[in-house]
């Protein structure tokens, strides 16, 4: 007998139009915001109740943007983690990339406030996302302290491997008109490296959307610098 098809009970809308740029695991950049909105069948507030007495929550969430023409998944049996300078291929299932036999994510995202009554139904914001905008959840559960976090827990490959950042240089005209808040969030994200880790041109001027904004940028050694803001 065929399972009961996974239904799509909710989408959450962010800055990011486009996956580049986005920061490649929830929580790195603590200020992103972003808004759960239900589809109209689970629109039913009593669904949610009691969720804000919690902090934080799991959304498992679709892979939307690596789906071929007809939905399905793109994957391989081997990667190349960027965390691993993106030469070295380990296993899809030890690591988190988001090319993977069923295209689910996993990510932990802090709950800035919930509003119950809104034209859109009961409406969740969430702080720390790692989604692009339209992203199609499948489900919400509560992260519980006690369970869910593990001290000791072994990270694998991560445990052996700097966590490295760029120093972020502003070109001068480039931050007129952009607001505080919005700058330093950007500024957090392009820090964490966005591009490509095979890519390593200083030459090579990027392009990044975000939060109606289109930027650009290069990278020389260690120092990320904006060139522009549109």
């Amino acid at each position: 007998m065929a399972g009961k098809k996974i239904d799509i009970i909710a989408r959450i809308y962010t800055d990011f139009p486009e996956k580049f740029g986005i920061p490649r695991q929830a929580g790195v950049v603590a200020e992103l915001k972003g808004r759960i909105v239900f589809e109209p069948e689970y629109r039913n507030p009593d669904m949610i109740r009691g969720l804000e007495e919690f902090s934080h929550i799991w959304l498992i969430w679709q892979f939307s943007k690596n789906l071929d023409e007809e939905g399905n998944a793109r994957w391989t049996p081997t990667v190349r983690p960027p965390r691993l300078g993106g030469n070295t291929r380990l296993g899809v299932f030890a690591t988190r990339s988001p090319f993977r036999p069923n295209p689910l994510g996993l990510s932990v995202v802090a709950i800035d406030r919930i509003v119950l009554e809104t034209s859109e139904g009961p409406v969740i914001y969430v702080k720390g996302a790692d989604m692009v905008d339209g992203t199609p959840i499948y489900d919400i559960k509560p992260y519980i302290s006690y369970a869910d976090s593990i001290p000791d827990a072994k990270g694998g490959f991560t445990d052996s491997t700097e966590y490295k950042t760029l120093k972020v240089v502003w070109e001068t005209n480039s931050i007129n008109g952009l607001e505080s808040n919005t700058k330093t969030s950007l500024e957090k994200i392009l820090s964490n490296d966005p591009r490509p880790h095979y890519q390593n041109d200083p030459h090579r001027i990027y392009g990044m959307s975000y939060a109606g904004y289109e930027v650009k940028f290069k990278v020389n050694g260690d120092t990320l610098i904006v060139l522009e803001i549109i």
